[in-house]
């Protein structure tokens, strides 16, 4: 990475460094230009762990079909420049600051102390944790940037549906970054330096973080649970099968545009949880609002948590023992509909203007094609949804994240 140049030091600033009164540095034959000279890194960061480092450059992009890591960023920018040229630079700057950090490395070294350091420095000597970056971007971006015959036909804002209470402070935005790791000051490092490097070409419009249980408390990597004690992403398919991953999250040679193939369609719902009001309800009526046993994540009637869905299984009365407007019911409904889960739990403190908890869930989800797999499942959700009486969409945005990238390409490449 170019290195930054060397500022002139004032006097007044060349006071400050040597001290007043003989206290501080002193100046010798060298004069001033002792207090300018390289600063000496006082310790060697650790070595990368070559368990701990997901490689960048790849068919796909990571972050997507990755075993979800212990903590999120996702960040929205919204586009300060009409340039294509501005963004693609930015876009080269992103793609070579993401695959240093993915590989536990500084950016650069911090040689001047007149100039700002090239890192931020939080993650010095820290292991990269799995950290993974994913880019794509939303509808509004080829409108800014004059190229609205590369958009792709499918990225849209997502219609309204029933029960959203959208506010534009979580909606939208031109650009997208998934940042995830597992460990939460790896992740904010590695979002933040991005945030610092976009100034001028971006800036941010919206910024949610999200957690998991941890590897640590969970080692054996089983489903995690949302907020609200239930399992969540059972029946997502398969990651490890090419031909489900195909199916239902990579975008296709033969779909439109090309610059896509091999990327996906990103969507983000931030979903508050009325968490008092879940918390006053009994174990049954939570149990038969998911549909599933809340300790084992069975479907009700059943005691493995991935037991084949009948929802059409009555008991002995001839009533259905999975509510018809349970969300598992729901979401399931022929089965021929999926999309990748990869959510995470957020708590955002207390709402002062309701004295209660905001705390939920962020849904992330990834497809191959948003109007033939996520909005009609969503509508559904949202007209019959028993969970709905517990839940509130309050942000929702939506992205065409790119494919991967070449070693020696940069992140759209195919796009600018």
């Amino acid at each position: 990475m170019k290195k930054l140049e060397t500022n002139k030091v004032s006097r007044r600033d060349a006071l400050k460094l040597i001290g007043v009164g003989g206290a501080g540095l002193l100046i010798g034959a060298t004069g001033i230009e002792a207090a300018t000279d390289k600063v000496t890194n006082f310790f060697s960061p650790a070595k990368a762990d070559a368990r701990e480092i997901l490689p960048f450059y790849g068919k796909n992009q990571q972050g997507i079909t990755t075993p979800a890591q212990d903590f999120m960023y996702l960040a929205s920018f919204k586009l300060e420049t009409i340039s294509k040229s501005d963004v693609k630079t930015m876009f080269k700057k992103w793609t070579e600051a993401a695959a240093l950090m993915s590989e536990g490395k500084e950016l650069g070294d911090s040689e001047f102390p007149s100039s700002p350091p090239i890192d931020t420095g939080e993650a010095t000597g820290l292991q990269p944790m799995k950290l993974t970056f994913t880019f794509g971007v939303g509808p509004t971006f080829f409108d800014r940037l004059s190229i609205q015959s590369s958009k792709p036909s499918g990225l849209k804002d997502l219609p309204h549906f029933p029960g959203d209470d959208l506010r534009e402070e979580w909606n939208g935005g031109d650009i997208v970054v998934q940042v995830c790791a597992n460990d939460q000051q790896v992740a904010f490092h590695g979002v933040r330096n991005l945030i610092r490097i976009g100034r001028g070409t971006v800036s941010l419009k919206w910024m949610q973080h999200g957690f998991q249980r941890s590897s640590g408390a969970d080692p054996t990597g089983s489903t995690p649970r949302n907020l609200m004690g239930f399992k969540d992403g059972t029946a997502n398919p398969d990651t490890k099968d090419e031909k489900e991953m195909n199916t239902h999250v990579w975008v296709q040679n033969g779909d439109s545009p090309a610059w896509l193939s091999g990327g996906s369609y990103l969507v983000a719902r931030r979903i508050r949880i009325r968490v008092e009001e879940w918390d006053r309800s009994s174990l049954q009526d939570q149990e038969q609002t998911f549909g599933r046993h809340r300790a084992t994540g069975a479907p009700i009637g059943e005691k493995n948590e991935f037991a084949k869905l009948d929802v059409k299984k009555t008991d002995d009365n001839g009533k259905l023992v999975i509510p018809a407007d349970s969300h598992v019911a729901l979401a399931r409904g022929k089965g021929k509909i999926k999309i990748l889960r990869r959510s995470y739990s957020y708590t955002d403190g207390l709402d002062i203007q309701t004295g209660k908890l905001d705390a939920g869930l962020m849904f992330v989800s990834f497809q191959r094609d948003l109007e033939k797999q996520f909005i009609p499942l969503q509508d559904k959700l949202a007209k019959m949804d028993l969970l709905n009486e517990y839940i509130e969409h309050n942000g929702s945005a939506v992205f065409a994240c790119f494919p991967g990238v070449k070693n020696g390409s940069y992140i759209g490449e195919g796009l600018l």
